[in-house]
């Protein structure tokens, strides 16, 4: 693990957003924060949200005591929450909007043998199960995409034919195709532990490893449908470790966040994350550095806002150390935009954000909010909004 604990939301990694927020790099902001909702029972929210086609925000949450008790819900932008699905999965991924306007997903665990399935619900609530996971063959998966051909492609963090993760593609109709297996290369150059996937302009597939490379600290990779595999970049530490994902940015370039690794202090050892340019070709600068103070673990992928730069979140650091909301410029100028601060109901170590058409980031915090419950005595987690002028 890196910098002590590792809010990842996902498998052995927890895989993985006022008031005026007087932080930062940058000039000073004014933004609000609102916690639109605070979970109980149903457990942490986990992944990102979705905007439908309704206007309404869709995700999951994980579940907590070891049962299969994590839900799928609908909120609308003002907070009105509405459980769509319940029992049956542990989710730690959200969910993917496909063009027929349902929503697509996986569970870690449930399914006839017990480690997961891939999805589709409606959203009014229909679920129907399209493929049961074997842990002979995959073990935790993450979410999804759907690419131009029309099917969706996602990985599974362990599994495969070398036990260190695939890459699948799954038509809409529930059948799945391995098309690549990690660690197939000598000493996993090829990565290892797979996380999320994007479709680039050029139609193919890029995503990262947490582990493995010719360094050892993770790589981003691209890849073709059929599962030819180029790894782009490894990570050595010094320029970041365990790299969360890209995004595409309008300039053609793809921009990611590592979750540890660059600087190093007493309050994450193994480094405090970074963010990270990366040319189609795989040449890679190292936009900023965070420091704790700034901001630690950033958890998730960045994502570009209508103003062009990017928005994101820290899983820890900042003051008082739960967590932070960041704008970076395609350049690498950084500004902290908020601190939580789960003594004020703010919720901790946030998730990745989504921009809606109102203007408006949402997303969940995994703990804080004030309610407590027998399977998360920490707080259950949050829904938040933040508004950005």
């Amino acid at each position: 693990m890196h910098c002590g604990l590792t809010y990842r939301f996902a498998a052995v990694r927890l895989l993985v957003f006022a008031v005026i927020g007087l932080c930062g790099s940058g000039s000073l902001l004014a933004q609000t924060f609102h916690t639109i909702y605070l979970f109980g029972g149903g457990g942490s929210p986990r992944g990102t949200l979705v905007e439908g086609t309704d206007g309404n925000l869709y995700g999951t949450t994980y579940g907590y005591g070891g049962r299969l008790n994590g839900i799928i819900f609908k909120i609308t932008p003002g907070g009105t929450f509405t459980a769509l699905h319940s029992g049956g999965g542990t989710f730690q991924a959200g969910l993917t909007l496909g063009t027929d306007g349902n929503f697509y997903g996986t569970s870690v665990a449930g399914g006839t043998y017990a480690h997961g399935y891939v999805f589709k619900i409606t959203p009014s609530g229909t679920l129907t199960v399209l493929y049961m996971f074997d842990a002979a063959a995959d073990y935790l998966p993450s979410g999804l995409v759907q690419a131009s051909d029309g099917n969706f492609y996602g990985t599974t963090i362990e599994g495969g034919t070398n036990g260190h993760g695939t890459v699948f593609r799954i038509t809409p109709s529930g059948t799945l195709t391995r098309i690549y297996n990690f660690c197939a290369q000598r000493n996993c150059a090829d990565g290892s532990g797979v996380f999320g996937l994007i479709q680039g302009t050029d139609g193919n597939l890029y995503g990262a490893t947490g582990a493995g490379g010719a360094g050892g600290y993770g790589t981003i990779y691209k890849m073709t449908t059929t599962g030819t595999l180029t790894t782009l970049h490894s990570f050595n530490s010094t320029d970041g470790a365990d790299p969360t994902g890209v995004v595409q940015a309008g300039d053609g370039n793809f921009y990611g966040t590592t979750n540890a690794g660059g600087l190093s202090n007493s309050k994450c050892n193994s480094g405090c994350g970074t963010v990270f340019k990366m040319t189609p070709t795989g040449a890679l600068t190292t936009l900023h550095l965070f420091n704790s103070t700034d901001g630690s673990q950033p958890a998730a992928i960045p994502i570009q806002a209508s103003d062009g730069n990017l928005y994101g979140t820290t899983a820890a650091g900042g003051t008082p150390g739960s967590g932070t909301f960041f704008r970076i410029t395609l350049t690498g100028t950084l500004t902290t935009l908020y601190n939580l601060n789960p003594n004020n109901g703010d919720g901790a170590y946030p998730a990745g954000l989504v921009q809606h058409t109102n203007g408006t980031f949402y997303g969940p915090t995994i703990r804080g909010g004030k309610i407590v419950y027998h399977f998360c005595p920490a707080w259950c987690g949050t829904l938040f909004s933040l508004s950005v002028p």
